[in-house]
């Protein structure tokens, strides 16, 4: 590109995120230069500084400054490994809107040191799709349904769904210990730090936001009980900190988790977090939607090990 340019964005692309919006239009444009241009300003939205989070409206003028391409010989592929999961993965299509059982290890974006996440490999997979905007996320070691909308208007939607609180969330987690069929909610404020090391926790904490998550037991066995957990709130690993708080951490949790019952857990095949975001309910438009992700096979042969 030899040349400062502006484009206006159009009905297809209102309420994108600008990254997003910029990744697709400057393909071959690496994501840290693209990021480096924001900050520094070279592009502008409407003559003013914004940032990639800025959600791009019909009629918005977009600054795009000289950028240089990578190199040709280094195109973005799918790794191998999610290129096949994912194209198994979808639990519902629609139009405007996939519903995906995200594989456990595959993060919902790119970025803090990784190529590529899932909305960029099926962007890279689906090249045809002109808009792909995450609805909402879920940690990278979490599977299960993730929406993805592919019409601005849906993302819109659901986006005003979820802050309504119509969007039924049901998650499935093995948690140490035996919980008591008594405890059918746990309620407490959740604030998030940062350690020097850059890794980010959250806390039980009077000076968080409210938080708060219902459960009800669905299988217990000799040292493990098999809960569906509902978030009323989504705050930021909101479900592994309240299982914490109420003593019973879901096993194979690395953060949140306790060192023996993962360690005993491990050395029976779980080798991931056992949790699972396991099904959603919700009405779009005037359509009422009932899906669901069944567990992934290293899950289920956990469980028939706990059954035997």
């Amino acid at each position: 590109m030899s040349q400062v340019r502006f484009i206006e964005v159009t009905a297809d692309y209102q309420g994108q995120r600008l990254d997003n919006f910029l990744l697709r239009e400057l393909r071959g444009v690496p994501k840290t230069r693209i990021y480096k241009a924001l900050r520094k300003g070279e592009i502008r939205v409407n003559k003013g500084r914004v940032r990639g989070d800025y959600r791009v409206a019909e009629g918005d003028s977009v600054r795009i400054p000289p950028l240089r391409t990578a190199e040709r010989d280094a195109p973005r592929t799918v790794p191998g490994r999610w290129a096949g999961l994912l194209e198994d993965c979808v639990v519902y299509e629609d139009d405007g809107l996939w519903v995906i059982n995200k594989p456990s290890g595959l993060a919902v974006h790119g970025g803090s040191g990784l190529a590529v996440g899932m909305i960029e490999c099926l962007r890279l997979l689906a090249p045809e799709e002109r808009f792909l905007e995450l609805v909402h996320r879920l940690d990278r070691d979490t599977s299960g349904c993730i929406m993805v909308a592919r019409k601005a208007a849906v993302l819109k939607s659901l986006h005003k769904l979820l802050r309504e609180d119509r969007v039924d969330k049901r998650y499935l987690a093995l948690v140490a210990g035996r919980w008591s069929s008594n405890r059918s909610f746990v309620e407490a404020p959740l604030q998030k730090n940062t350690l020097k090391s850059g890794e980010r926790v959250v806390r039980v904490d009077r000076e968080g936001k409210p938080a708060r998550t219902e459960y009800r037991v669905v299988e217990r066995f000799d040292d493990a009980t098999l809960v569906e957990a509902k978030p009323v709130t989504g705050r930021t690993h909101q479900i592994r900190v309240h299982c914490l708080q109420a003593g019973h951490p879901i096993l194979g949790d690395d953060k949140y988790g306790d060192r023996d019952a993962n360690r005993q857990a491990a050395e029976r095949g779980l080798k991931r977090l056992f949790l699972h975001a396991a099904s959603l309910k919700f009405k779009l438009g005037d359509r009422r939607l009932a899906l669901s992700a069944p567990l992934d096979s290293e899950l289920e042969s956990y469980l028939e090990k706990q059954r035997k």
